[in-house]
């Protein structure tokens, strides 16, 4: 990993110590010629130690930083890796095209799958071009427009969220966002053909759960997947932002505590040291689990699972673990 231009995170300081030290040894190694394996492979050796020690033992705002990270795959990542032929389709028929909401047909492993996912953007540039992740309500109409055309053709929909949360300014609230994150929850409950989704980062409120009301829900392990921010949540209960180690905790959001509630399906494990070390190896094993919840969907009756979606989501809190 070039450490260079990334973000290190407070709790990865020895992490991109060590590294820092590996790098310096080969490149002194290609400028002087000389043989330095072994010092090396001791080094290696302490690092994958201390990510293992680090990453094991994650706090839930550490969590939320990580799922934050820029480096992390983003839903383009997921896209141009798993889907073949994928042809982007745009526009709400409504109002206009949102390039936050990224959706299209193409084939996942063979099956022909309708895609869509909110995207981020990995610099300025880009993540000025998808307004960071936060669709607006034409973008959540497009998600609609993209699975009633799943439901039409019987194709499964597999949907990648990443969003801090829609698009709170004041055009989106007049051109009814609310309404159209409801609508899109209800289509997502309505649909006859297999739903999987994924949270692959941010998880942010009902712009996440307007394409995340699935037959199975996935998350990878330092994703995370809730109603505020711990930021907001700080400042609305404790009237400031220095408790966001607090309002995490208390927020349950990662995906160990949303698995153990029954919210999530399935947690779905990162490279060591996280995804934003190894994207190839993080999407790789997305695709894996939306390949296996898939092939246990794609058998049933479209009744049925509606109906099993519906009894899923009504079924959720009213047992809930201590």
């Amino acid at each position: 990993m070039n450490t260079a231009n990334t973000l290190v995170l407070d709790f990865e300081k020895t992490i991109v110590e060590i590294e820092a030290k590996i790098e310096s040894l080969k490149l002194l190694a290609q400028e002087e010629d000389v043989d330095i394996s072994k010092e090396v492979a001791r080094l290696q050796e302490k690092l994958n130690k201390q990510l293992v020690i680090s990453y094991s033992n994650l706090t839930p705002w550490q969590k939320a930083q990580v799922a934050r990270h820029p480096d992390r795959p983003h839903c383009l990542d997921y896209v141009n890796s798993l889907i073949e032929d994928f042809v982007p389709l745009a526009g709400d028929r409504t109002f206009a095209d949102d390039p936050t909401m990224i959706g299209g047909i193409g084939r996942f492993k063979g099956i022909s799958v309708v895609v869509m996912g909110q995207e981020k953007g990995h610099d300025l540039e880009t993540r000025m071009k998808y307004n960071f992740g936060m669709a607006k309500p034409e973008g959540y109409r497009k998600a609609q427009r993209l699975m009633r055309l799943a439901d039409k053709f019987n194709l499964p929909v597999i949907t990648l969220v990443d969003t801090d949360g829609a698009y709170p300014g004041v055009e989106a609230e007049a051109r009814g966002q609310a309404e159209a994150i409801a609508s899109s929850i209800e289509c997502c409950l309505q649909l006859k053909t297999p739903i999987v989704s994924t949270i692959i980062g941010m998880g942010g409120s009902g712009g996440a759960i307007a394409i995340a009301a699935a037959d199975r829900i996935l998350m990878l392990e330092n994703s995370i997947y809730s109603i505020i921010s711990p930021e907001a949540c700080s400042s609305i209960l404790w009237r400031s932002t220095d408790k966001v180690k607090e309002a995490a905790e208390a927020l349950r959001f990662t995906a160990q505590d949303l698995k153990h509630f029954g919210v999530i399906d399935e947690v779905i494990k990162e490279p060591l040291g996280g995804a934003h070390r190894d994207s190839k190896k993080a999407i790789e094993e997305v695709g894996n689990a939306i390949l296996k919840h898939l092939k246990e969907l794609l058998p049933l009756n479209g009744e049925d699972l509606r109906r099993r979606r519906t009894e899923k989501f009504l079924a959720m809190g009213r047992n809930l673990p201590d």
